[in-house]
């Protein structure tokens, strides 16, 4: 907008120019302002929108319908798997405990294999993991055995008896451990079980890490042998030659 003085000849009919002018004058009346309109005759803002009447309107573009695959899932369908378990969430599940005995049963000889015996067996206990239910399985892989004199023996069973072995007694075995002098000594095992669960599908899934069940409480005495003359075994009494 463009600013004239007042010593300039405009007069006040030049406001309602044809040509689309417009003018002010200010409160001072030393100046005048004179502008054009925002609109004027024949700009193509002013004219209405060019139409080809003769053409078709064209057809508005359909949307394909989304793939969804053939159980209807699309992007927004959420299918909840069973959760990742830990040996954490197993917590409230236990294995029984495992059973230990040996043989000659509660003694040993100084020297000569004593055979350590311990069973375990597949467990499983049926329960809910994480809001789901759930069956656990534990499966004995390992057994380790804690001798009483400082010593252990690691091994894949649990043992046998000479008898289902066909050996003859005080011969070693996977089991066995021979002790070096006489005492009594407190036995421990503990059985190692791989954990895995099954959520109702069949399938068995691996939890990593090993679950432990321990059973003391046996005491092997350990004695000497001597050739003597004698009336009764040591077990008989405990108290004679060599016992």
């Amino acid at each position: 907008m463009a600013t004239l003085s007042s010593q300039q000849a405009i007069g006040a009919e030049s406001c309602a120019d044809p040509a689309g002018w417009m003018c002010t004058i200010d409160q001072s009346g030393t100046a005048v302002e004179v502008g054009r309109s925002e609109s004027q005759p024949g700009k193509a803002a002013d004219r209405e929108p060019h139409s080809n009447s003769g053409a078709a309107p064209r057809p508005e573009a359909s949307a394909e319908p989304e793939d969804c695959g053939p159980l209807n899932r699309c992007e927004n369908y959420v299918v909840a798997g069973p959760p990742d378990v830990t040996l954490a969430d197993l917590a409230s599940f236990r294995p029984a405990q495992p059973t230990l005995g040996g043989e000659p049963a509660g003694f040993g000889v100084v020297g000569m294999p004593t055979n350590l015996l311990a069973s375990a067996s597949e467990q499983r206990i049926p329960g809910t993991v994480l809001g789901w239910d759930v069956t656990v399985r534990f499966v004995p892989v390992a057994y380790v055995f804690d001798n009483g004199d400082g010593t252990t023996t690691r091994a894949s069973t649990g043992g046998a008896s000479w008898t289902a072995l066909g050996q003859g007694q005080f011969t070693p075995t996977a089991t066995s451990h021979a002790y070096r002098a006489r005492g009594t000594y407190p036995v421990s095992v503990t059985v190692e079980y791989e954990a895995s669960v099954d959520f109702g599908s069949g399938t068995w899934r691996t939890v990593p890490g090993v679950v432990r069940a321990e059973a003391a409480g046996y005491g092997v005495r350990v004695v000497e042998v001597r050739t003597a003359l004698v009336d009764r075994t040591c077990v008989e009494d405990p108290t004679g030659p060599g016992c």
